[in-house]
Parts: structure tokens; C-alpha cells; sequence
């Protein structure tokens, strides 16, 4: 994903990534003097400690945080102020909606500049030059604020929460700031809500030694994710995709399965690592996975995977538009259009757009065919609820969002077009059996313990599936195990975790975003 690398605003700075010496050192020193200082002064700790943090990639856009804190922190005293003047119903509603334009017009602009200007022009170029107009289109210079669009997006859930009624305008600034800049979720998700993020700041916790013990649970799962399983895979999607005239055929069938348990262990790694640092520090964070690839249909899969932005875009784009409320056409119009906005929010290029687009026909046709696949159920007697049956829906299900993942991992839309061709013209099945994918930047046991890993990973989907979460067993178990388990999942990840080129830290894919 190199081309697709550039952008990121945090090439060439001093990241704190999760796993990073440098976060290593830091979180217990927040988390340490967070416990240690009074009650009242909490929240301001955290807010520090979250600019910090956020300064080590680029210290001069934390004022677009601040920016976009303040201008949404005044949207919600703005529309306060409206429904106590006691306006007639008409008049304040015309009121906040000018409030809620202003709010979404102003950070969308922000977002629009950084993430979108230059494939905007680009864009533009091209078809000004299919139409045989010639125009020198400007390119600007410009690195991607890391996060921007989460962060962003959080900020205008706020907007619309205090706009539905459904929270108070905030009137604590330091507490609200904090909300939009909270360091464990902030760069990647994930995406929280102001009706619970909010109260879950408002009053600091005590330490909690199980919180702490379920903390680090999570971000011991979450690291393992990362640089056991992710960081191994991408070794080998990274040379494939690399070079994939040479690796062709079977080779980039077997980078693309991997690569789907790729982005799926680096972001759930990052959410779950999120997930346990709040924990520890007293706050709950919303689930962002819920063993998506155990999915039997496209439909769950997405409500199952990258749960924060799914759940977003359906409250704040898909219903405002009418969701299903308008006939079955509209519906899937709007299906369609959601999931263009996607793909377009996880990045200013074709191929990302392609990605959403294909997984919003998916929904469409998928529905629009149910009728067909009940009728044909019914007539083979088939029973969905036999493991079988589940089984080749999941697979099926994989195969699918598999495909779509090509256009996500290609630098350009072209070259995902090549690779589809090159998998549809298989002509080299032996390397399967012949160890030419111990060459593809693994070796045969680093190959052989990223298998054992996944299968690790599948297990623990399982449970979680069927409501059996491990962590919770594990807290009930007695003190000295439970220390016991931590300290074995510490050996391990440190002899096992791949750390990247030269055992440096790795960055997360879904940064760049």
C-alpha cells in the first residue's frame, strides 16, 4: 500500500503508536499520575496527555482538533441557547439547522481541503481533458492529518446528538476537548458517541485493580493481533501486491485471503489495544468487531465489522436520507449511496469507491434476491440452521467481501483490475505444494506459526460468537493464574511479535484514514 502511504501525516514524525517503546513508556505514566492527582483535575491530565499524543505525528495539526472542538463544543451552546429563547417550533428548528449547516459545512471544508483537494483537481483534470479542454490543474502539497476523519466524524455525531435532542450541549470545555481528542481512541476509532462517551468522562474513576487486570487482557489480545498475526501476514501481502506480475496466479490468491485476516487483525488489534487502555484508565468503549468473518451473509458481516462507522453512517447519513422508509428503490439507492460515502471517507482514490460500491450492491442484490434463495431453501429442503449449511454461507460470505478487499489493497484501480485478471488465469497451483510460498518474504516456520496464529484467531471468534468471552473466564480465576497467564501472554508476544523492518514498530493500516 505504499502509493496509498504517502498521504499519511505521519510519515516522517515521531509517532506514538501502540506499539511503540515510546507508548510503552507513556501510557504508564499517564495512567500512574491520572490515578495519583485529585479527582478534579483528571480530566484535564487526560486532555494534556491527549495533545500530547497527538503532537508526536505533527504537532501543528493538533489546532485542527482544537479547531473542530471548538467549533462543534459552540454548535451545541448555539442550539442550547435557541430552545431557551422559546421560539415557536418553526422558527427554532429553522434556527439549529442553520447551526447544524454551519457545524457540518465548516469541518467537512476542513476535511475536504486535507483528505480530498487533490484528487478533487485531479479528478476534475481528467475529464476537463476526455472532453478535450486542457487545464493546468494545481497539486497541492499537503500531508494527511493522521485520524482526521475519525476525529471529525466524532465531533459532528456531537452536532447532531445535541440537534436531536438525544444529549445536552456540554458546557464544560476541558471535558467536551477531552471527548473529542480522548488518545486511546482518537487516530483509529472507535468512533464513539456523545451519549456515551460523554457521561463516561464526566466522572473520573477510581483505580480498579479488575479493570486493570481486564485492561490488559484486551491489550495483551490486541498486540497479539497486531504484531504476532497482522505484521507476519503483511510480510507476505506486502511482496505479492508488491510485485504482482511476477507473484501472479495462485500466489495472489493466497495474498488476498491473507490479507483479508490482515486488515481485520491490524485494525480489531488497534480497537481492542483502544479498548483495554480506557479500560484500565476507567472508561468503556463501544465493540468495533464482532467476529465478522463468521458472518453467513454480506449483511451481517458489515454489521459486525467496523461497528463504530457502520452504525455512524446508518444514523447519520442513511436514515436522514429516508433508509427504508421511502419504497424499496429509494432504499437501495440509499444503500448504494452510504456505502460510495464509505468507500470515499476510507480514502480520496477510484479504487476505494470501487470497494464500497461493490459491497453496497452486495446488500442490494443480496436482498433483492432473498425471495429467490427462501424459495430455493424450501424446495431442497435445506436447513439453515445445520452447521453445514452455515458453513458454506460463511464461506461464501468470505469469497465475497474477499473480492472487494482486492480494490482496497491496490495502490490504483487499475492495478486491482490487473491482479482480478491474473487470479481469474490460474496457471500455477503447484507452488502450493512445492514451497515457493516459503519465498514470499516469510520463511517455512514464520508461514507455519502465522497458520497456527489464525487458527488461534478463528477459536476466539468462535467463542465470542457463541458469547463465551475468554477475558471474563480468565477474571474468574484465582489471582496468582490470573498473573500467571499475563505474564506467559507477555514471553510470548515478545518472542513471537514480528515488529516490521528492522524490529521497528509498525504502523496500523487503518491510520492513514
Amino acid at each position: 500500500m505504499q502509493q496509498k502511504k504517502k498521504a499519511c501525516g505521519y510519515e516522517g514524525q515521531d509517532a506514538m503508536l501502540f506499539n511503540s517503546i515510546e507508548f510503552l513508556l507513556f501510557f504508564p505514566i499517564v495512567v500512574v499520575i491520572y490515578f495519583a492527582i485529585p479527582q478534579k483535575l483528571k480530566q484535564l491530565w487526560l486532555l494534556l496527555a491527549s495533545y500530547y499524543f497527538y503532537m508526536c505525528w505533527n504537532a501543528k495539526y493538533a489546532i485542527l482538533i482544537l479547531l473542530s472542538t471548538a467549533i462543534t463544543y459552540a454548535s451545541g451552546l448555539l442550539m442550547e441557547g435557541i430552545k431557551q429563547k422559546k421560539y415557536d417550533a418553526q422558527k427554532e428548528k429553522k434556527l439549529k439547522n442553520w447551526v447544524v449547516v454551519l457545524s457540518f459545512a465548516s469541518n467537512l471544508s476542513i476535511l475536504f481541503y486535507f483528505k480530498y483537494i487533490n484528487f478533487a483537481l485531479s479528478t476534475l483534470g481528467g475529464m476537463l481533458h476526455f472532453a478535450h479542454i486542457e487545464l493546468n490543474v494545481p497539486t497541492f502539497d499537503i500531508i494527511l492529518p493522521v485520524g482526521i476523519s475519525f476525529y471529525t466524524f466524532q465531533a459532528l455525531s456531537y452536532t447532531m446528538d445535541v440537534y436531536r435532542d438525544e444529549v445536552y450541549a456540554e458546557k464544560n470545555f476541558i471535558r467536551y476537548a477531552l471527548f473529542v481528542s480522548f488518545f486511546p481512541q482518537l487516530v483509529a476509532g472507535p468512533i464513539e458517541r456523545s451519549k456515551n462517551l460523554l457521561r463516561e468522562l464526566a466522572a473520573p474513576k477510581k483505580f480498579n485493580y479488575d479493570a486493570f487486570i481486564e485492561g490488559t487482557l484486551l491489550m495483551l489480545w490486541g498486540y497479539f493481533l497486531k504484531i504476532v498475526i497482522a505484521e507476519r501476514i503483511a510480510a507476505f501481502v506486502d511482496k505479492v501486491y508488491g510485485d504482482y506480475y511476477t507473484y501472479d496466479g495462485v500466489y495472489l490468491i493466497v495474498a488476498t485471503a491473507l490479507f483479508a485476516i490482515q486488515i481485520y487483525c491490524d485494525f480489531a488489534g488497534y480497537s481492542t489495544i483502544a479498548m483495554g487502555a480506557a479500560k484500565i484508565l476507567g472508561v468503556q468503549l463501544m465493540e468495533n468487531f464482532d467476529a465478522p468473518y463468521l458472518a453467513t451473509s454480506v449483511a451481517e458481516f458489515w454489521r459486525r465489522w467496523h461497528i463504530s462507522l457502520t452504525s455512524w453512517f446508518k444514523d447519520y447519513l442513511y436514515i436522514p436520507m429516508g433508509g427504508s422508509r421511502k419504497g424499496k428503490a429509494r432504499k437501495y439507492l440509499n444503500k448504494i449511496i452510504v456505502f460510495l460515502v464509505s468507500g470515499l471517507w476510507h480514502g480520496a482514490q477510484f479504487s476505494y469507491i470501487a470497494w464500497g460500491g461493490i459491497n453496497g450492491l452486495y446488500q442490494v442484490v443480496g436482498e433483492m434476491l432473498q425471495p429467490v434463495r427462501d424459495k430455493l431453501v424450501n424446495r431442497l429442503g435445506l436447513n439453515r440452521n445445520s452447521l453445514a449449511h452455515k458453513m458454506v454461507c460463511m464461506a461464501g460470505t468470505f469469497l465475497l467481501v474477499d473480492f472487494s478487499w482486492i480494490f482496497f489493497r491496490a495502490d490504483r484501480f487499475m492495478d486491482a483490475l490487473h491482479i482480478i485478471k491474473s487470479i481469474l488465469s490460474v496457471h500455477n497451483v503447484w507452488i502450493l505444494f512445492d514451497g515457493s510460498l516459503f519465498k514470499c518474504g516469510l520463511d517455512e516456520g514464520n508461514f507455519r506459526l502465522m497458520l497456527l496464529s489464525i487458527f488461534i484467531l478463528f477459536l476466539a471468534d468462535l467463542c465470542k460468537k457463541k458469547r463465551i468471552e475468554i477475558r471474563k473466564v480468565i477474571m474468574q480465576q484465582d489471582q496468582w493464574a490470573r498473573c500467571l497467564i499475563l505474564s506467559c501472554s507477555v514471553v510470548l508476544l515478545l518472542v513471537f511479535g514480528k515488529y516490521g523492518p528492522g524490529y521497528d514498530a509498525a504502523k496500523f493500516i487503518y491510520f492513514q484514514f
